[in-house]
């Protein structure tokens, strides 16, 4: 398989951007030709650390003006989708950072604008790609764990009031959600990843504390379609910030717990009695590849090169999505809902707080 050079741009030059340009640029297979910015300052400073890509003042700009096989969106949530519709309207795949949109409503809608064009939207879900996920769904699919029996996935971290001073955090105008659409997210579609489809949720979401429109709390009981039932919870009022993923397995319990990103040693395993021999072949193969944005982009390159769909793909990113409109379903209604229930007609499809949070507005859109 030959190695194309890529020809890639970035929209949205705050502080998740740095992470896309340094991933591009260490790749070796990607040149950053533009960014785009409505602050012209911040833009030219960007720029000017990153080898001096051309400026614009907006994505229609940099289209109109440069030549580019794929544009990274690190803009704030609210501009997405219309954004992502913009690049696959005109040929250009779309790298969209999370949360790919604020509904589901809105995610059909760039999944109908990938359907008629040349051009692919994917997912900035990098937690797939460390060494450890890689080797987790490599031994489950070889039947070497046994059957998946149990999950866990934590994360609970901590924002603070002045976090939520930034204009567009904290409504499910321009945000969509709290916790679960923001924050959690990378956990959770890991989980997605391993244990295959949900079939079920249950949930409660609650505003605990932020001075917040949207929860700042949810958890989840989950069923799988393979039997599998897990725990998801999110939180951004915990002090002792932690990400975790338990999976117990017939034959051994495999963990990970980090904060933003794990490592391989951050991974542990624990043999069932008798079962000793998945230590062995858990430790066969390793490396130090850690989750980031390097192992995804690394991944995003590859798929492209061999003319597929880039990882994480619109059904794959749908699944997820459909989940969190799922859980707020959930925790506003009191109900169980079922994989497939969020239909276009769903108010849950349309926002992600539906029929209404059950809690007073505090912040104005």
């Amino acid at each position: 398989m030959s190695q194309r050079n890529y020809r890639a741009a970035i929209v949205g030059t705050g502080a998740i951007a740095h992470a896309h340009a340094q991933a591009l640029l260490g790749s070796g297979r990607a040149e950053l030709v533009a960014v785009a910015d409505v602050d012209a300052g911040r833009a030219g400073e960007f720029a000017g650390k990153y080898g001096g890509p051309s400026t614009h003042a907006s994505l229609d700009d940099l289209l109109r003006a440069e030549q580019v096989d794929l544009v990274h969106l690190c803009t704030p949530p609210q501009l997405h989708a219309p954004l992502a519709i913009a690049c696959l309207e005109a040929g250009v795949t779309a790298l969209v950072e999370k949360p790919p949109t604020l509904s589901l409503a809105e995610f059909d809608a760039v999944i109908e604008a990938e359907r008629r064009s040349t051009a692919h939207v994917a997912t900035v879900l990098q937690h797939r790609f460390g060494a450890g996920a890689l080797r987790l769904r490599r031994l489950q699919e070889a039947g070497e764990l046994g059957r998946p029996l149990l999950a866990t996935c934590n994360t609970q971290w901590y924002r603070d009031e002045a976090y939520y001073a930034v204009p567009w955090r904290g409504t499910w105008e321009s945000e969509g959600g709290g916790p679960t659409m923001g924050h959690g997210i990378h956990q959770f579609d890991l989980l997605f990843s391993v244990l295959g489809p949900w079939r079920e949720v249950t949930a409660v979401a609650a505003r605990q504390a932020r001075p917040v429109d949207t929860e700042d709390v949810s958890l989840a009981l989950v069923t799988f379609e393979n039997g599998a039932v897990a725990t998801i919870v999110n939180s951004v009022v915990s002090p002792r910030q932690t990400s975790q993923l338990r999976f117990d397995y017939e034959r051994a319990t495999v963990e990970v717990e980090h904060l933003y990103g794990y490592t391989d040693d951050d991974w542990t395993v624990t043999p069932a009695p008798g079962q000793e021999s998945v230590s062995e072949l858990w430790a066969q193969g390793r490396t130090t590849t850690p989750s980031g944005h390097d192992g995804w982009l690394a991944a995003v390159f590859d798929a492209l090169d061999r003319g597929e769909a880039p990882p994480v793909t619109a059904q794959d990113t749908r699944r997820t999505m459909e989940f969190i409109a799922a859980l707020y379903a959930s925790a506003f209604t009191g109900e169980r809902v079922q994989a497939g229930q969020i239909t276009a007609d769903s108010p849950f499809a349309r926002r992600m707080d539906g029929t209404g949070a059950p809690w007073e507005k505090v912040r104005n859109p």
